[in-house]
């Protein structure tokens, strides 16, 4: 089946927008979808990068006010000079290993079967975090030191195993290390924008010939249903955690690894596409 470019861009952009900042891996579900859209050649891996820029831009306009804020407050507040060092910290560790090791990890360990089995792992390592017993000694993001964050840093370079999501790995790490699930999954946030933005920006540099002006509608369309999306996603996210825990997430991702299993063993999806 054929599908026109502006529905496939339209499908993948709420595909991105709904699953990038939930922990179940927007890479996985990108995929299975372009793969079933027969759109996972390399202007497709191009145009997933396009259209996680729209995600970033959700967050940023969703936190507006804060960062806006602390930027103004660098020059002379303790408390922003603070929070962006935290996330200059946290930060690190996914960009060196990533620049160090990316190209083995996309060699290595991009099969169906690390995929699914982060996937299923990461699913029973949030039902254990979320069945031991609770010691919240950070309630808010603001009260992170730099320990914290760099530790933070260290669950979100998880991600750079396939399958295992960044927010999943940064959230779940947040509530082992002592952190409100409003605290870690905000800071799993805001850590999102400098990295999402860098990585863009580096897969951008890289793919460069493979922009066409001709794809501008695509884009576009792909961009908006990616943001409007996430947009809509973190709102309900944020009030979902209010009363509940992740434990829903992680049964799905134990489904959804099953079907990464049974889509690669009958040849359905081509899961060996970066």
């Amino acid at each position: 089946m054929d599908f026109h470019p502006l529905l496939q861009a339209l499908i993948l952009g709420l595909v991105e927008g709904f699953t990038e900042f939930l922990p179940v891996s927007s890479t996985g579900h990108l995929i299975l979808a372009g793969d079933l859209l027969h759109f996972n050649d390399e202007k497709g891996k191009l145009f997933e990068i396009v259209i996680q820029s729209g995600a970033i831009f959700a967050l940023c306009w969703e936190y507006r006010a804060r960062i806006v804020s602390v930027i103004r407050g660098l020059p002379s507040d303790r408390a922003a000079q603070r929070f962006t060092l935290n996330l200059a910290v946290a930060f690190m560790p996914l960009a060196v290993l990533g620049l160090l090791f990316g190209k083995a990890i996309k060699v290595n360990l991009f099969n169906p079967v690390t995929v699914a089995t982060t996937f299923i792992l990461g699913g029973f390592i949030i039902l254990w975090a979320e069945r031991r017993k609770h010691r919240i000694r950070v309630e808010n993001v603001e009260d992170l030191d730099l320990v914290d964050a760099f530790k933070l840093g260290l669950a979100q370079a998880l991600a750079l195993i396939p399958g295992t999501s960044r927010s999943g790995a940064t959230i779940i790490g947040g509530l082992l290390f002592g952190l409100s699930r409003k605290a870690a999954t905000e800071f799993s946030f805001f850590l999102a924008i400098p990295t999402l933005l860098a990585a863009t920006a580096y897969q951008l540099y890289k793919e460069r010939a493979l922009l066409d002006i001709n794809d501008l509608g695509m884009w576009v369309v792909g961009f908006v249903a990616a943001f409007v999306s996430a947009f809509l996603c973190v709102r309900w996210l944020l009030r979902f955690i209010s009363s509940h825990d992740f434990t829903i997430f992680a049964w799905y991702r134990i489904a959804f690894g099953i079907v990464v299993l049974a889509t690669w063993q009958y040849g359905l999806v081509d899961w060996a596409s970066p």
